[in-house]
């Protein structure tokens, strides 16, 4: 028995590409900007990272070494 093909809905053109995205291809990049701006909009949640000395120190040597 020979398989059964499913029909596109239209006719491809010639030179096109057919691209179809999923539900979530479109709706996690909004929920993260959604996300990334509420914390934008809300400062007061914000808090200042506690600077680890080891870290710092690191930081600081690698932008001496990007300065030169």
């Amino acid at each position: 028995m020979p398989a059964r093909t499913h029909p596109r809905p239209h006719p491809a053109r010639p030179g096109s590409v057919d691209v179809r995205l999923p539900w979530w291809a479109l709706a996690l990049p909004a929920l993260a900007f959604v996300a990334l701006l509420t914390l934008i909009l809300n400062p007061s949640d914000a808090h200042a990272a506690s600077g680890d000395p080891a870290v710092t120190q690191l930081l600081a040597r690698v932008q001496r070494l990007l300065a030169r």
